[in-house]
């Protein structure tokens, strides 16, 4: 085979090329990885039905169906029923969540509550480059919140908040932007920053460049801001970035 004629991603089946060149993995969306025995049970059915390959338990909480075949695809999807999680593309990818106070004895806060509602409204959401969310219960930072364009950490005192972190080519820690937060407070930081991302950040831009060319100031004034005001500081901000 001709190196132009090697297979690549299929996005809109959310499938990812695997070495060969010739097969496909897929990642049907678990939102924070929780799950029950019937979705595994189907996930196990359909895999053996489509002859899988390997079923890999994934760093982003999902499982992956590996080796499929091309012309199968869409008849996985429809045997499954499951939404796909949007593991490729420049998008918000699956919201890494930890057991939080429902299940782990030192979670602070409802990591779960909180990064299942962040996953309902922008999993999927197409944006400037791949984003990635996490949301811990307690100090411990088990969903790995430091490395993440959002983190989320649950302390004592309520929810720390942390911005352009990412464990890439370039490893960043996040910077911390606002503690001692409810719930309901994470989820409007959570929409100003997004907003912000997706109207400001040029196509490829990660959210750290982003930070690093705009600054943690302009960021955290657009955050307090009123939301009459923001039109016009968002304008300022994609100045700045251009």
């Amino acid at each position: 085979m001709e190196p132009n004629e090697l297979k690549k991603d299929i996005l809109e089946q959310g499938a990812i090329v695997q070495r060969d060149r010739e097969t496909f993995a897929i990642a049907p969306h678990l939102p924070g990885g929780i799950t029950d025995t019937a979705a595994l049970r189907k996930l196990a059915d359909v895999g053996d039905k489509y002859g899988c390959k390997l079923v890999k338990v994934t760093s982003a909480q999902r499982i992956a169906l590996v080796g499929l075949r091309e012309e199968d695809l869409e008849n996985v999807w429809a045997d499954l029923g499951i939404e796909k999680g949007a593991a490729i593309g420049f998008c918000v990818r699956s919201v890494k969540i930890c057991p939080g106070i429902d299940f782990c004895k030192r979670a602070k806060q409802d990591s779960v509550g909180v990064g299942l509602a962040i996953d309902r409204k922008y999993h999927g959401m197409q944006l400037p480059n791949k984003f990635k969310i996490g949301v811990s219960g307690c100090p411990n930072c088990c969903a790995e919140s430091a490395v993440k364009d959002i983190g989320i950490v649950g302390t004592s005192n309520g929810f720390k908040v942390m911005v352009g972190g990412n464990a890439g080519g370039q490893p960043r820690i996040a910077d911390t932007i606002s503690e001692g937060k409810t719930g309901e407070e994470v989820l409007e930081i959570v929409d100003s920053i997004i907003t912000l991302y997706q109207k400001a950040a040029r196509k490829g831009q990660r959210l750290s460049k982003f930070i690093d060319k705009v600054g943690i100031d302009s960021l955290t004034r657009f955050i307090d801001i009123p939301a009459g005001e923001k039109g016009k500081a968002m304008e300022e901000i994609s100045q700045m970035n251009s």
